[in-house]
């Protein structure tokens, strides 16, 4: 039942704002045109219970796209 694949990945979200957005972008990202729209979000459901999404998600950025500080001299 989907409700229970949503409170499994809520383990790893405690935001379900930013669950849902997670979810849309890797639904959309791993869907195949000639599946089931809802066998997908299951599977991307059932792939955040099992790992962090919100973690895979920032480590995908690459340090040098990150603003860098400046530094003042004094």
């Amino acid at each position: 039942m989907r409700s229970e694949l949503i409170f499994g990945a809520l383990t790893h979200v405690n935001n379900r704002y930013q669950l849902c957005q997670l979810a849309s972008k890797a639904t959309r990202k791993l869907h195949k045109p000639n599946t089931r729209l809802q066998d997908t979000m299951n599977d991307v459901l059932v792939r955040f219970r099992d790992s962090d999404p919100a973690a895979a998600a920032l480590s995908r950025i690459e340090p040098a796209s990150m603003p860098q500080q400046q530094r003042r001299a004094a």
